[in-house]
This record gives structure tokens, C-alpha cells and sequence, in this order.
């Protein structure tokens, strides 16, 4: 990886890969190798990368809630309850807030299908924290480290919540198409301690939630924590299933791999419900690895990914396909780009440093694959998959505005 990095001469690629400790960068590089019988194997090559190397996890936590939230419908089992199953949140404790409507969806109610289509097209921070209120804190936090992601902890919404706030979930209902209750789940709270090993404290001042700039780091002990290495295994398992053993597979069904699948990989321009303004949420806006100044990826290439962007932290975990030249591989990388030290006043190098940076990174490692020889070609077919298609006579007003 080194060397193959260590050829590219960009600027800015190579500032911030001989000051990995400055820009908290860390690269996870998956090469994914096809057998006789296209099976696919892995090995990851890494750099820099340490689960005591905090990073910010941003809305790439809302990869593990959409992967929740298909498994906890399919566990409830009750008839007429699934993904797409209109539902009505209620507020059943202080700092909640009821949902009964959802004006970007086909029949104007909210569903877990369609939180996972915002979640992922553009990064909608209410989809997460609703479906965060669905799985519950409890759950969600038992079931991965069951699975063995130990060093995963995700405690907080997208919302000014305490910590008590924060354990406290809604009562949802789920209704039929005539609005009927078919099923109630109950507000819940989660008694369950959790171990803050280590402080862990970044930058050099931040801004409180009144403004006012606290000379001291910013303590990120008690907030979302997951490991990069984590994060790219959770990808793994969510399109490549059969390659982890049976504890480490989340529950889904065929049409839940499906649905994933294409909401990881679909463009904001090819989606009718929600229908964003294309010129603000383009066909690469959550494509780092192809986000250089052009809105479209070649016509030939599939990104399956979440990316996440908070507190000057950029993250984004990938699998990124070529159809054309038979080409797969995945990566995984985050960087921190905040020169002046002062977190939470919104001004961080996204723009000048930490997406040239990943777009270099993206780059390099897809011209490799394109040059690496194969003793077997992949067949991709598995991910070729039917996008959704926009009416160009629909005059509905786009969405502008989101907070992502």
C-alpha cells in the first residue's frame, strides 16, 4: 500500500500520508480475490490503523441502525409488519419528538424502508435517530458486540439529548393502510451500564451548546465510538454474508439484501420518493472516493457505501465495482482536517484537504485494480441490480434542505 501510495505525487495526499498522526488518517484497503467457483476472498492491507485512534463515526453509524432495524422486523414476525409497513412515532418521554407523517415518501407515512432510503441517498440524520428509536439503545449495543464488534458503542441520537434522554425510546405503531394499529411497541428504556475506558480528548478549544468557546479539548469519551476496522466489516457482512461465520451474519431475508444493496449504490437523481434537488445532493455527494469537483461517477462503476462528516472528521467505507472491467475491491479510510483546533464552530477543511484527500486515495487504489492482473475474472452480476427512475414530467418541489 505504501509503495503504491508513495507513487502518487498530489500534494495533498502526500501531506497528510507523512503526517498520519496530524490527520488522524487511518486506511483500511481490501483486496477481494474470486476462486474457480467465484467464491470471494479477502485480505486486508492497512495503514496507520489502531482501535485506540479515535475518529468521529459521523452517519456512518447509520449503516449497523439500517441493518438493525431489517433484523428487528424480521424477528417480530407479526403479520402485516415488515419494511414497508406505514408507522406513527409517539412521544413518551421528555426531549422525544412524534412523527405521524412523512411528506418525502410515495403514500406520505414514514416506514423503515424509507428511513433507510434518506439514511443512505443523502444521510438524513432524522432517518437514524428514528430508526435508532426503533432498535433501541439496549438492542442495538447487545446485538453487535454479540456478533463481535466489542468495540462499538453507539449510545447517542442526532439530537440535543442527555444521556438519560438518550436511553429513553419511543412508542412506534405500526398501521395497516386504513390507519389501524396492527402492532404497538412499547416506549423502553435501557438499564444496561456501559465502560468508558480511556479519555479521549481531541483539539485544542470547542464550542458549547450556548456558543461560548471553552479553551480545552473537546471529550469525545461518552460519545459514538466504532473502530475502522469495524466499520468495514460491517460492510463486508451486509453484502457479503457468506463470508463470516453464522454468529456474525445479521438475520435479513433475500429482499432485505436487495433492498440494501441498491439504497447503498442508488443516486439521488434516479429516486422519486425522496425527490432531492440534484444540483445540492448530486450523483457523487456521498461518493468521496469519485467526488472531485464533477457531480457523476462513469457509467460503468457502482459505489456501495456509507460515508459519514462531523466535527472536521471524514469517513467514508466502500465497495466499489467496475461492471466493464470486472473490477470489485473495498475501502475503507477517515481522516481529520481542522487546522485551527476549535471544534463545533463548523469551520473544518472538508472541502480543501480531507475530499481531495480521499478522492486521491479512491483514485489511485481503482486505477490500481484496474492494472491488477486476475487468475479469475468476478462475476458481478449479483450487483447488477434495477434502480429506481424519475418521471422527468413530475413537478413536485425537490428537497433543498436536510440535516445530514
Amino acid at each position: 500500500m505504501v509503495d503504491l501510495l508513495g507513487a502518487d505525487t498530489s500534494a495533498v495526499l502526500q501531506k497528510l500520508l507523512h503526517q498520519p498522526d496530524s490527520f488522524r488518517v487511518q486506511i483500511i484497503y481490501t483486496r477481494i480475490d474470486r476462486d474457480l467457483h467465484n467464491q470471494p476472498h479477502f485480505r486486508n492491507y492497512y495503514f496507520h490503523v489502531s482501535p485506540n485512534l479515535y475518529f468521529y463515526p459521523a452517519s456512518t453509524v447509520k449503516l449497523p441502525l439500517a441493518l438493525l432495524s431489517l433484523e428487528k422486523l424480521n424477528r417480530i414476525q407479526h403479520p402485516g409488519v415488515d419494511k414497508f409497513t406505514r408507522m406513527a412515532y409517539d412521544s413518551s418521554y421528555s426531549g422525544q419528538q412524534a412523527l405521524l407523517r412523512d411528506s418525502s415518501s410515495a403514500d406520505g407515512y414514514p416506514s423503515i424502508a424509507q428511513f433507510i432510503r434518506k439514511a443512505f441517498l443523502i444521510s438524513d440524520n432524522d432517518a437514524y435517530n428514528r430508526m435508532y428509536e426503533f432498535v433501541g439503545q439496549r438492542m442495538l449495543n447487545r446485538r453487535l458486540h454479540e456478533m463481535g464488534f466489542s468495540q462499538t458503542r453507539i449510545l447517542r441520537q442526532f439530537m440535543p439529548l442527555s444521556e438519560a434522554e438518550n436511553r429513553h425510546t419511543n412508542q412506534i405503531r405500526f398501521l395497516d393502510n386504513d390507519g389501524k394499529t396492527i402492532y404497538i411497541q412499547p416506549p423502553a428504556f435501557n438499564t444496561d451500564s456501559f465502560v468508558f475506558n480511556g479519555v479521549v480528548k481531541i483539539g485544542n478549544a470547542y464550542l458549547n451548546a450556548r456558543d461560548s468557546l471553552i479553551h480545552e479539548p473537546m471529550d469525545f469519551s461518552r460519545h459514538n465510538r466504532i473502530t475502522l476496522e469495524d466499520l468495514q466489516q460491517l460492510l463486508q457482512s451486509a453484502l457479503f454474508p457468506g463470508s463470516f461465520p453464522a454468529s456474525k451474519r445479521f438475520h435479513l431475508g433475500k429482499t432485505d439484501d436487495l433492498f440494501l444493496w441498491q439504497y447503498l449504490s442508488q443516486y439521488p437523481s434516479e429516486t422519486p420518493y425522496p425527490k432531492y434537488d440534484t444540483t445540492e445532493f448530486f450523483d457523487s455527494y456521498v461518493k468521496f472516493y469519485f467526488q472531485n469537483g464533477g457531480h457523476r461517477l462513469p457509467d460503468n462503476v457502482r459505489v456501495f457505501n456509507k460515508v459519514g462528516w462531523a466535527y472536521g472528521f471524514m469517513t467514508d467505507v466502500s465497495y466499489i465495482v467496475d461492471f466493464t472491467h470486472q473490477t470489485e475491491f473495498m475501502l475503507t479510510a477517515t481522516v481529520y482536517a481542522n487546522a485551527d483546533g476549535i471544534l463545533n464552530d463548523n469551520v473544518y477543511e472538508y472541502q480543501s484537504v480531507a475530499l481531495p484527500f480521499l478522492y486521491r486515495l479512491g483514485q489511485d487504489f481503482y486505477q490500481y485494480e484496474l492494472r491488477r492482473k486476475r487468475v479469475y475474472k468476478p462475476d458481478l452480476k449479483n450487483f447488477r441490480l434495477s434502480y429506481d427512475h424519475r418521471d422527468p414530467s413530475d413537478t413536485r418541489p425537490s428537497i433543498q434542505v436536510v440535516d445530514n
